[in-house]
């Protein structure tokens, strides 16, 4: 299988940076081929703007999405987004690995996201019809594709469960599982999540790499998140809201899973 690692940290001996290095070799080891994009190693531009198109347009002020699609089609990206779309493309598997900082992914990754998904790449794909609205939330260039999140965090499990004071951490990843890895059509895995990371001596981390290597080697078998399909029948096309049969009893987040 082939493993992409998309890992943002930028302290190579930090708790991460022991994780990262250790699924590499585990991983190797049994026979799989890996690639690893270290965002901070490799100085990732994070912001997305007019130089991502090595030739924008000179008539019009700059717009993300259709520059970004003109970029794409015409074969004029920067290098840098087309080493990470060819490493996508290469990928059956892609691990994002990084700490929970401030609810979310670091800057650095989301930069990674916003430059990397292009018009035409990772969105603006499919028809639109009155039975089908773009290849989505399902479907897409990711399609076939496996990801899981493995994500750090100082603070304890309580803290993020259903009644903790951080919230849910399901409703937290919530908009990268469902938006930035179903959309494009990802398999979306269950997260891999270490609690109290601050807390970490020899043992507990020898702990934490025999829980890594078991999902590691389960990446094939692990069931999915059971998210609903943009085009699968359960949303009306075009206002793309659940048909009122569909779990009437249910709002928010959680009545996007089956």
């Amino acid at each position: 299988m082939n493993i992409l690692i998309v890992y943002a940290h930028p302290e190579p001996k930090s708790l991460n940076g022991s994780l990262k290095d250790f699924a590499v070799k585990h991983l190797e080891a049994a026979g799989h081929s890996v690639q690893v994009s270290d965002l901070y190693a490799m100085q990732w531009k994070a912001p997305l703007d007019a130089a991502d198109n090595t030739s924008p347009s000179t008539d019009m002020p700059f717009n993300p999405s259709q520059d970004s699609q003109r970029a794409f089609k015409n074969g004029t990206q920067s290098a840098d987004i087309t080493a990470e779309q060819e490493k996508l493309r290469w990928a059956d598997t892609v691990i994002f690995q990084f700490p929970l900082w401030w609810f979310s992914m670091p800057a650095i990754m989301k930069g990674w996201v916003e430059r990397v998904y292009a018009y035409g790449f990772a969105y603006g794909v499919g028809e639109h019809s009155d039975s089908h609205w773009g290849d989505r939330y399902g479907e897409g260039n990711m399609s076939g594709k496996r990801a899981m999140l493995m994500v750090t965090t100082g603070g304890w499990e309580p803290h993020y469960s259903a009644r903790g004071i951080n919230g849910s951490l399901d409703d937290l990843l919530f908009p990268i599982h469902h938006g930035i890895l179903h959309y494009p059509g990802f398999t979306v895995l269950p997260p891999l999540v270490f609690y109290r990371t601050g807390r970490t001596d020899e043992a507990r981390f020898h702990q934490l790499c025999d829980e890594l290597a078991t999902r590691l080697d389960t990446l094939e078998t692990t069931t999915s998140i059971a998210f609903r399909q943009q085009n699968g029948g359960d949303y009306d096309i075009p206002s793309l809201t659940l048909k009122a049969e569909i779990t009437p009893e249910k709002t928010g987040f959680a009545a996007h899973l089956k």
